[in-house]
């Protein structure tokens, strides 16, 4: 049995490419379109961008495999407010981030006030928040039988849920699910997410569910590498359950299809079975090989030591770029793009390196932290 108190750095690696990718997909260039792998599905089907969020879920689980081992020599009564200590100060970060600045520019310049009936409620924090919170409870509690067949009823569940409380004729459509009703009930439209002329939000109250599962899956596949090692048995058993995952995937998809606005169960059972391979496929090369050429490895361990930090730094910086007005009509975010990237390179190739500099930028302020031994922990 592994010592349960080694690192690995291939989940390190993978913590920090997860940052990386996420910060590339959600500030592309603006005057173009991005590439079309960059961009979500929009509606069913799937694209390497979908795989991003549920990823850093999954990532999530992982991390609290190792923070579980401490909380167990705790009381319950501590346990139960680490876990809703973290829980309220992930919400209440990913709620404030979507009110900042708190105030609002109209097109003259002038400032307006953003008061609390326009913002949104839910989003990407508050649902990492909800899913830890829930996730830390279930595998802390019971056993993983018991965790195991509540992941099964929460997907199974979900479906039946949208079938039953969808249109009836079409549940599953942008304006027909039972997600954006219980959002509307719940919140109000004013506080759900506006894009494209639809009211829908992807991170909404309902599809929270089956993304629980993201994480207990994370957190048991972290768990089983602790305790199996770094070997040839341990690789090849998170592909074949990465493999397993993905066949039952496509085949739900044929009568629930991949969504990630929905947040399907075909989805979630998708990109767990994809963050599987991924996992085994970066043990085997960083830890058993320990293919490290130029410690490029080094390069996704310094944002996965600083997730939460440099995810929050890449989203506030890309807010205060849009604020910024350099000319009527005209934010310093449109004007660095035309001219240092557009200009350039026009299309998608200018807007791909505006996110990878962005990245890079977010990610020189994870080194300076890292230099200096700074780890900001929630």
């Amino acid at each position: 049995m592994a010592n349960t108190g080694t690192r690995f750095l291939s989940l390190d690696v993978f913590r920090g490419m997860t940052v990386c990718f996420m910060i590339i997909v959600n500030t592309p260039g603006s005057g173009s379109d991005s590439f079309g792998p960059l961009n979500h599905a929009q509606w069913n089907g799937f694209t390497p961008t979908d795989l991003v969020f549920p990823s850093f879920l999954f990532v999530v689980g992982n991390a609290m495999s190792f923070a579980m081992q401490k909380y167990h020599a705790l009381g319950t009564g501590a346990v139960l407010t680490k876990v809703a200590k973290r829980t309220a100060l992930i919400f209440l970060l990913g709620y404030l981030m979507y009110w900042f600045p708190f105030f609002k520019l109209s097109p003259s310049g002038d400032i307006l006030p953003f008061p609390f009936s326009d913002t949104r409620v839910w989003g990407v924090l508050q649902r990492i928040a909800v899913c830890y919170g829930i996730a830390s409870l279930l595998v802390y509690f019971f056993s993983f039988r018991t965790v195991a067949a509540l992941s099964v009823l929460f997907l199974v569940g979900y479906w039946g849920l949208l079938l039953i409380f969808g249109d009836t004729l079409n549940p599953l459509t942008p304006t027909g699910n039972a997600v954006l009703r219980l959002d509307r009930f719940m919140l109000g439209e004013a506080h759900l997410y506006h894009s494209h002329g639809l009211i829908f939000d992807p991170e909404g109250l309902l599809s929270t569910l089956p993304a629980i599962v993201n994480v207990i899956i994370g957190y048991y596949a972290g768990k089983f590498v602790q305790h199996k090692g770094k070997g040839y048995e341990s690789i090849a058993k998170l592909l074949l359950t990465g493999a397993l995952f993905l066949f039952v995937a496509y085949a739900w998809d044929l009568v629930f299809p991949i969504n990630k606005k929905l947040w399907t169960s075909s989805f979630v059972l998708l990109t767990t079975g994809l963050d599987l391979l991924i996992m085994g496929a970066l043990i085997y090369a960083v830890e058993v090989r320990e293919w490290n050429w130029n410690n490029w490895t080094r390069f996704f361990v310094i944002p996965g030591k600083n997730p939460l930090f440099i995810y929050l730094l890449s989203e506030v910086l890309a807010i205060i770029l849009y604020m910024l007005p350099v000319r009527p009509g005209i934010s310093a975010f449109d004007a660095i793009n035309t001219a240092l990237f557009q200009s350039v390179a026009p299309g998608p190739i200018g807007s791909l390196l505006f996110a990878l500099c962005f990245m890079l930028l977010c990610w020189a302020a994870g080194w300076w932290l890292d230099r200096r031994r700074i780890y900001i922990r929630v």
